[in-house]
């Protein structure tokens, strides 16, 4: 009994020691209310933690246009393969569901959430309370569920029943155990992967004669091949914006997001150039929208110097023409 009691005590002495230790490295600080709130985000489903602020959908309509639409559609409909907002109403019994915010979401806090987190994709959570109040009434309008003059605030954001919520419930089937394989399992080697969204899935990490990394985004990669295997000598304007259009450039002018010129298009870019390279600037820095396309402020990244944004134009126009 005693050699035990001695024993706990010997182990509280040692964690003791190891506080003290950490505490004296100095390593992190404490969080104040001010850092809290910044994570402090999430919007329940019965609208706690919605923010003050108001917005309406006549406000909402030119904001989408300008910040969604290059990738949503004008009307939800949806750019590409990138998600359909609208529309899809009694598709969900059938082969081929539309699962838009109208005809399936169940809370329209999730809206908001997601607007308000990760949009637009360029540049997430630049968007202030009213903005976000905004187009999230826009596009409810766009599905029928608010009319045109709906005002959206904590208050009538709140009581919002979504279309499809009585589909929804809670799963009360158990939770089971994941069985490992072992016998007779699949031999991961000969996995084969034979396709991966069009120049926005990371495959870093495939094997390098996987085949996939030189495959997966079709004509965008052989375009910019074209240009690297003629070795084009770059300016050191250039060379300074590689890790800029890396950063800030690639995801639109990687795949053509919103009318944007791709790298290595000879033709694309030509038309953009015929304008002078003052006016390229110009755009790329104060942002641009006409008949071709949509170009956010410094491509989204505000924090970018006119320096940036210009070294990152003369990396795309080098290696474009």
């Amino acid at each position: 009994m005693f050699r035990f009691r001695n024993f706990n005590i010997l182990i509280a002495c040692l964690l003791m020691g190891n506080v003290a230790e950490a505490a004296s490295l100095g390593i992190g600080t404490h969080a104040s209310p001010e850092v809290i709130l910044g994570w402090d985000i999430d919007i329940r489903p019965d609208g706690l933690g919605l923010p003050d602020g108001e917005g309406s959908v006549s406000s909402g309509e030119p904001l989408y246009e300008s910040k969604c639409a290059g990738c949503h559609g004008l009307f939800g409909e949806g750019e590409g393969r990138w998600p359909v907002l609208a529309g899809g109403e009694n598709t969900l019994d059938t082969m081929r569901p539309e699962k838009t915010v109208g005809s399936y979401w169940p809370y329209a806090s999730t809206l908001w959430d997601y607007i308000y987190r990760a949009m637009p994709y360029t540049a997430p959570q630049s968007l202030t309370h009213e903005e976000v109040y905004s187009i999230a009434a826009y596009v409810l309008y766009l599905n029928d569920i608010v009319g045109d003059d709906f005002i959206s605030n904590k208050k009538t954001f709140s009581q919002i029943k979504m279309p499809n919520v009585a589909n929804f419930y809670v799963d009360d089937r158990p939770d089971v155990e994941n069985v490992r394989c072992m016998k007779d399992c699949a031999n991961p080697a000969e996995f084969q992967i034979v396709t991966t969204i069009n120049g926005l899935t990371p495959t870093s990490h495939f094997k390098k004669d996987s085949g996939v990394a030189s495959s997966h985004s079709g004509s965008n990669v052989s375009v910019v091949q074209k240009s690297d295997a003629i070795k084009v000598a770059l300016s050191p304007m250039a060379n300074a914006g590689k890790p800029v259009y890396i950063k800030s450039c690639q995801t639109c002018h990687n795949t053509g997001i919103a009318g944007a010129p791709k790298l290595g298009d000879l033709v694309e870019w030509s038309s953009r150039l015929s304008q002078g390279i003052r006016i390229l600037h110009k755009h790329a820095i104060n942002g641009y929208q006409g008949g071709s396309g949509v170009m956010p402020a410094r491509g989204g990244n505000m924090s970018l110097t006119d320096d940036e944004v210009i070294n990152a134009v003369a990396y795309m126009v080098e290696l474009s023409r």
